[in-house]
């Protein structure tokens, strides 16, 4: 009887292969793809019922990036839920005060706007294959602290968009879908602060991570929404400005 067999895994060239479809740089993006995207983004930001949807992302980017510092200050973390109604929260241990329970707080609304930074910085220098590929690096390592089926369901999907986009497409689909990720995370990620503004407006922000900072720090919640909305719009139109000054030159 002849046993079948079959030729051994090279993982070499597995890496190597990894390697070459993050390192590919494209032709320039047309520009009708980079104002299209960005037409759309806004409106997936600003209509209310597709905002509903679309606070999926910034949640996980917002979660994804507490749990990033929380790992970078040397904090255990047991897991992340995220929630249907687009909350979620991100549990660590670890010494409850001092520089590193601040930043990875910190690090919640601020984070998928310095995202969404980089991921611009990388588009103008013309790789989208970058961009698609580390998302779908950071949900994989996501998933492995989802807690929740909700959670685990919503980053299987966006996992399995993304990396259709990555693995399947032409260079303009990975530019269409590098380019739709990256305006939702930098025209989105202010929204959240304004709405967690308003929240505290009316006196319902306890436990929030604005409350938080202020109970680490002492400093005023105000200005830890300050602060929030600074860096995200500040994010927002350095970027934008970016993308359009590549985009002309």
């Amino acid at each position: 009887m002849n046993e079948a067999t079959s030729a051994p895994v090279d993982a070499t060239e597995i890496l190597r292969s990894a390697w070459q479809a993050v390192s590919t740089v494209d032709d320039p993006a047309p520009t009708a793809v980079v104002i299209g995207t960005a037409l759309l983004a806004l409106v997936l930001v600003m209509v209310r019922p597709l905002w509903l949807k679309t606070r999926h992302v910034i949640t996980q980017a917002h979660e994804g990036s507490h749990a990033l510092v929380a790992t970078l200050v040397g904090r255990k973390l047991s897991g992340i839920r995220l929630h249907g109604d687009t909350s979620g929260v991100m549990v660590s241990s670890g010494n409850p005060r001092g520089p590193g329970m601040i930043a990875t707080t910190f690090a919640g609304y601020t984070g998928p706007a310095v995202l969404g930074f980089a991921a611009a910085t990388l588009l103008t220098l013309d790789r989208p294959a970058a961009v698609l590929w580390s998302i779908l690096a950071a949900l994989a390592v996501l998933i492995l602290l989802i807690r929740n089926l909700f959670g685990f369901v919503s980053v299987i999907v966006a996992g399995a968009l993304v990396g259709a986009a990555a693995y399947l497409g032409d260079p303009v689909v990975r530019y269409i879908a590098a380019y739709l990720i990256t305006w939702v995370l930098l025209l989105g990620a202010t929204r959240p602060v304004l709405e967690l503004a308003r929240t505290h407006m009316r006196g319902r922000g306890h436990g929030s991570d604005a409350h938080q900072l202020r109970s680490l720090t002492h400093i005023p919640t105000a200005v830890w929404l300050v602060l929030f909305a600074v860096v995200t719009a500040g994010t927002a139109v350095y970027g934008t400005v970016r993308i359009v000054v590549t985009q002309l030159l």
